[in-house]
């Protein structure tokens, strides 16, 4: 132990957002429960370089007695920490029928006939970031917004994405299976009772374990702000569009995935 330098994170200002742990070259923080935290005392340099990233004001460094910082710890963590996000932890498919993989055949080559309408090159995205553990719940874009929130392997399967779902919505994007489910419900639920968005559409895939997300939107929008119109649209591996109403109190239908134009 040593006294020395080492970051102090105030959880009543913390929102989540999780800009600190992109800044953060040791991988030292984790969003824990909706704030960010330190995985250990050992793999904090105490240099700082997160604190410009808070926008809440929610991270100092303070003087106090701790383990030293431990370099080649560090180094391991950060292996062990890129080894999860590359290699299976399960037998492949990791025990869900949507990560079965599937062979959909080649893609069709890209042509334009010459009387085609030329292809938009500007983006319809309004705002940055994306990412529903990035994207703070007092963000201005979210303010009474058309709210998109997003499974991230819907655009995907989508071929006018931006015309169909991303024009003038305000749009959040995440995946439910690798990602911290219960940081979703605590996010979504503030975000919910900050912006006060006025519709809410929800995009899964039909696949068994990206429920999640339509269940983490469908939840917080009951328990938070239950009169905000809410749909959720099941997309098709291989096309096809189900579109449901969540009416307020309301459930997603939990029958099979029926396709439809």
């Amino acid at each position: 132990m040593a006294t020395r330098e080492i970051l102090l994170i105030d959880e009543e200002l913390c929102d989540g957002c999780g800009d600190c742990i992109v800044a953060c070259e040791e991988a030292a923080l984790k969003i824990i429960e909706g704030k960010a935290r330190l995985i250990s005392d050992s793999y904090c340099d105490g240099l700082g370089a997160c604190l410009g990233e808070c926008p809440q004001g929610a991270l100092t460094i303070e003087t106090r007695e701790a383990p030293e910082f431990d370099e080649e710890a560090v180094t391991r963590h950060l292996a062990r920490t890129g080894a999860a996000n590359t290699a299976p932890a399960m037998p492949p498919g990791g025990g869900c029928p949507g990560s079965a993989v599937r062979n959909l055949g080649a893609a069709p080559p890209v042509t334009q006939a010459a009387d085609s309408k030329p292809m938009p090159t500007n983006s319809l995205l309004g705002h940055w970031p994306v990412q529903l553990m990035l994207v703070p719940p007092h963000a201005p874009f979210l303010q009474d917004a058309d709210l998109l929130i997003c499974a991230d392997c819907v655009p995907f399967t989508v071929p006018d994405f931006h015309e169909r779902y991303l024009r003038g919505r305000a749009v959040v994007v995440g995946c439910p299976k690798l990602d911290d489910l219960n940081h979703y419900l605590q996010k979504l639920k503030e975000m919910y009772a900050q912006a006060r968005p006025r519709r809410i559409t929800v995009l899964r895939m039909e696949v068994p374990c990206c429920g999640g997300i339509a269940q983490a939107a469908i939840q917080t929008r009951n328990e938070v702000t239950p009169r905000i119109p809410l749909e959720v649209h099941t997309i098709g591996i291989q096309g096809g569009i189900v579109t449901e109403i969540v009416p307020p109190g309301g459930d997603a239908n939990q029958s099979a995935f029926g396709m439809v134009g």
